[in-house]
């Protein structure tokens, strides 16, 4: 029997759409959010078919955290200062580094060109100079900006590691150090105090206290030595100190309820990678520890962008890795998000990867093996695309293009779209320094933190244990002094010879009398130790090791 001839009324449907038609509705659907969003630009179905279609990123999206990565030069910082300017308006603080000087544009209203007219023209953007408020910020002083200092106890041990370049053992033995000064009371707030601790316990005295915490091996105590003043003659000692950064001050917003966006300049440190990058760690440890629990919210708190992220994690430990990946887990529930800006996916840790909600990507060359390996596993790091060749895609990104994928109002993926980025409103330039001299004068902060305050801490309270010890060693009485002579008692009070008296037969000499023992002060004075310590310490105190002015 033959089969029926099927009804042409009844057959499936056929999707007679294009290829690029599909794709468009595809991500259209995607992107569909209900919610506040900042907008990423348009769809790109090939390098010449450019759609109406948005690309936007939810704001309750942004404590998920984000990466935006791409070789030097495709617009990274580009996209960094668009994102910034677009939380800013939405009341969200922001906070980055400014590795290149670049981002103290936002400071100043952008300038108009026939080119930013074109690319505003093409993704539908109604573009304006504007300027938003920005607080120039310098570690240690080292810039244009209000001073950044950190106590070094509040810094601890595993980020100093980091900067220093220790291994597992002497890291170890650092942790040691910071745990006997919080013991002994011995407040570390800078490289002098630490570096005073550290000679302390190479000392007879010392390394008596500190044998019962396991002891510090010479040669572990030297590298840590020789290490930390490597690290003050890089300037480093303007970094650790008093007034502490109070991170409540990175939440700010204005009157008109903008978002502050703090900016960190480090032009001056792009040789010490190691210092920034650990101090910027730190500054999100300390966001951590400060803020309350607030969950999933509307909109994040902080955004916090983590420029040349790469610089990060070179040569980490797996403590400080660990570490790294712990905070960022655990930060969105205090609802700041972190958005970490590097050359390659791959530069991050995948702990660290794995919980990077939104992605954009920009253009990766690939000209070696290596990079190659480095494309292929971007790709495979994406969820489904439409494209026919993913990687084909990402190398063939024009500046101010990139790769974008987010996280829905779901929490779902979205569908992979190729993008053109519109152009920020603000100068896409170093603001003019008048500029820049006029934001730090006005800013809040400038009196909060602008002069070191220099109070007592380790290294005076030891310089004052030794020298009180070596006072008391110059006013203990000698135990043997030269008697003096007794007075002429064979002449009377009329200067005549007084007779001299009968002589008293001899008698058995007496037994002597016990000597009293010693007090415990005569016994510490006396001993070999303290006069070594004593000795120590004056020759150390004349190096000015121990000086009572701590350098400002």
């Amino acid at each position: 029997m033959a089969d029926p001839v099927p009804d042409p009324a009844s057959a499936a449907p056929t999707d007679t759409r294009s290829e690029a038609e599909r794709l468009a509705a595809e991500v259209a659907a995607g992107y569909a959010f209900t919610g506040p969003a900042l907008e990423l630009g348009r769809l790109l179905v090939d390098a010449d078919t450019l759609t109406e279609v948005p690309v936007r990123i939810p704001l309750a999206m942004l404590n998920r955290h984000g990466l935006v990565a791409g070789a030097t030069g495709t617009g990274k910082t580009k996209t960094l200062q668009l994102l910034a300017e677009q939380l800013s308006d939405a009341g969200v603080p922001v906070f980055a580094a400014d590795v290149k000087g670049d981002l103290s544009g936002m400071a100043s209203p952008g300038e108009e060109s026939p080119r930013t007219a074109e690319r505003a023209a093409s993704v539908g953007q109604q573009w304006s100079p504007a300027a938003y408020p920005v607080e120039l910020l310098a570690i240690g002083g080292l810039g244009a900006g209000v001073p950044l200092r950190v106590t070094m106890s509040a810094f601890g041990p595993v980020l100093l590691s980091k900067v220093l370049g220790l291994n597992d053992t002497q890291e170890s033995s650092l942790g040691l150090v910071f745990h006997y000064a919080d013991k002994a009371g011995l407040p570390l707030l800078d490289l002098a105090d630490l570096r005073a601790v550290v000679a302390h316990l190479l000392s007879d005295e010392g390394r008596a206290e500190l044998k019962e915490l396991g002891g510090l091996a010479t040669s572990t105590a030297g590298v840590i030595l020789r290490e930390l003043v490597a690290l003050e003659d890089q300037g480093a000692a303007s970094f650790f100190g008093e007034p502490e950064l109070d991170t409540a001050d990175l939440l700010r917003t204005t009157d008109d309820g903008r978002g502050v966006v703090s900016l960190v300049e480090l032009a001056q440190l792009q040789d010490r990678p190691a210092v920034f990058s650990t101090f910027l760690l730190w500054l999100l440890a300390d966001l951590f520890h400060d803020l309350p629990e607030v969950g999933d919210v509307d909109r994040p708190k902080l955004v916090f962008f983590f420029d040349e992220a790469h610089l990060l994690f070179r040569d980490a430990s797996k403590a400080f890795l660990d570490q790294v990946a712990q905070t960022v887990r655990l930060i969105r529930s205090k609802g700041v998000g972190v958005v970490f800006v590097t050359q390659s996916p791959t530069d991050v840790p995948d702990e660290v990867l794995a919980q990077l909600g939104s992605r954009i990507q920009h253009q990766l060359r690939a000209h070696t093996p290596n990079d190659a390996k480095a494309l292929r596993a971007t790709v495979s790091t994406y969820p489904h695309s439409s494209y026919d060749d993913l990687g084909r895609v990402i190398t063939g990104l024009g500046i101010g293009e990139a790769v974008v994928t987010v996280m829905d109002e779901r929490g779902a993926p979205t569908p992979v779209a190729w993008t053109r980025l519109p152009a920020p409103r603000s100068l896409m330039a170093p603001s003019e320094p008048a500029v820049q001299e006029a934001v730090v004068a006005a800013s809040p902060l400038q009196a909060k933190y602008a002069v070191a305050v220099d109070r007592d801490s380790a290294r005076e309270r030891l310089a004052a244990r030794l020298e009180a010890g070596a006072r008391a060693a110059e006013e203990q009485p000698d135990p043997d002094p030269v008697r003096q002579p007794l007075p002429d008692r064979t002449r009377d009070r009329t200067g005549e010879q007084a007779p001299e008296p009968a002589r008293k037969p001899a008698r058995k000499p007496a037994r002597k009398a016990p000597r009293a023992e010693p007090d415990l002060v005569r016994d510490v004075v006396g001993s070999k130790v303290f006069r070594d310590v004593v000795r120590t310490a004056t020759r150390e105190i004349a190096r000015g090791l121990f000086r009572t002015g701590r350098r400002r």
